[in-house]
């Protein structure tokens, strides 16, 4: 009897393991071509009350984190479980990790993803900005990083983002930063787990445009050096010449380029992502832009439909 229960026990890890493998490889297919955009769901601890106060919650509503994380996980999971949230145009959504540690009716947020969406989950895992230095910010340590990408491979986490800031065209600056975020990439691989690097150059940088040249130089480089069959994800904010990052889009070490909304309202997000070839939206206040805690679930459920379709019309128009 007990060997009949070692070989059940061995038969059913098998299985797993190949439901595992399959979905990865779906998984994989999903985001390398996949005609859609990803949801940017991260919103931080520095982030999220200015998240829920467009929500139409301000900080009156709640006196304590605890409180504030519980009100905009239920927004969250309102988008999530919207029926115009699904894999057909939302093809992956990141999630803060206090998002990935709770469950949505009962089933974790990263399993409900996949499983009853068909959205691949992806994690955040910085942990905010250091102070600025050469004209940019670099990400702040994470000693307990290699702790939580186990939690996230356990939980079917697919990959991770990770987000520094550019705000002068520096280039010791910019090489900094670039190192650091595939230095990070290279222990995030080590997990098998897609990283999602994220050197964002802010719309209000006085030489926005030099400073995505120099970028451009120092990812193509970066790119150039890694193992042969390692793939990343770049997220880059809206460049101001149109293409300016197709190369990259077009690099064998490149899953996909995706692009943040970086402040600008959707309208002129949309327009500025439809210019530029090969990359897909992964816009956070672009995508929740005109919900509201106090719409009635039909009317929350038209506007993020149409917020939706215009961000994935402008993700495939390319």
């Amino acid at each position: 009897m007990q060997r009949l229960n070692n070989s059940y026990c061995r038969t059913h890890a098998r299985i797993s393991q190949v439901k595992d493998a399959m979905s990865k490889d779906i998984q994989t297919a999903q985001m390398t071509s996949g005609p859609g955009f990803i949801a940017a769901l991260d919103q931080s601890g520095g982030s999220t009350p200015k998240a829920l106060a467009l929500y139409g919650i301000d900080e009156n509503a709640y006196g304590s984190d605890a409180e504030m994380y519980d009100l905009v996980h239920a927004m969250r999971a309102r988008i999530i479980k919207s029926p115009a949230f699904s894999g057909d145009k939302v093809i992956g959504a990141i999630l803060f990790e206090m998002t990935m540690d709770r469950d949505i009716d009962g089933v974790p947020t990263a399993q409900f993803l996949w499983e009853n969406r068909r959205v691949v989950p992806f994690l955040k895992i910085d942990k905010g900005l250091a102070e600025a230095h050469d004209g940019v910010k670099l990400m702040k340590p994470n000693d307990g990083l290699d702790d939580l990408l186990t939690r996230a491979v356990n939980a079917g986490v697919f990959g991770t983002k990770m987000r520094s800031v550019i705000d002068m065209a520096n280039a010791q600056g910019i090489a900094a930063i670039v190192q650091q975020q595939f230095d990070v990439g290279a222990q995030v691989l080590a997990h098998g787990l897609t990283p999602i690097i994220e050197p964002e150059v802010t719309i209000s940088s006085p030489d926005k445009a030099a400073a995505e040249d120099i970028l451009l130089g120092e990812l193509t480089a970066a790119l150039d050096a890694l193992p042969a069959g390692q793939q990343v994800m770049l997220k880059l904010t809206l460049p101001e010449k149109a293409n300016l990052y197709k190369s990259l889009a077009d690099h064998d070490r490149v899953m996909r380029v995706v692009a943040l909304s970086g402040g600008y309202s959707r309208d002129e997000a949309n327009t500025r992502l439809a210019q530029n070839a090969g990359v897909i939206a992964s816009f956070s206040r672009a995508l929740s832009e005109g919900l509201s805690a106090d719409q009635s679930d039909a009317a929350f459920d038209a506007k993020l439909a149409s917020s939706i379709a215009a961000i994935h019309a402008a993700s495939v128009a390319g």
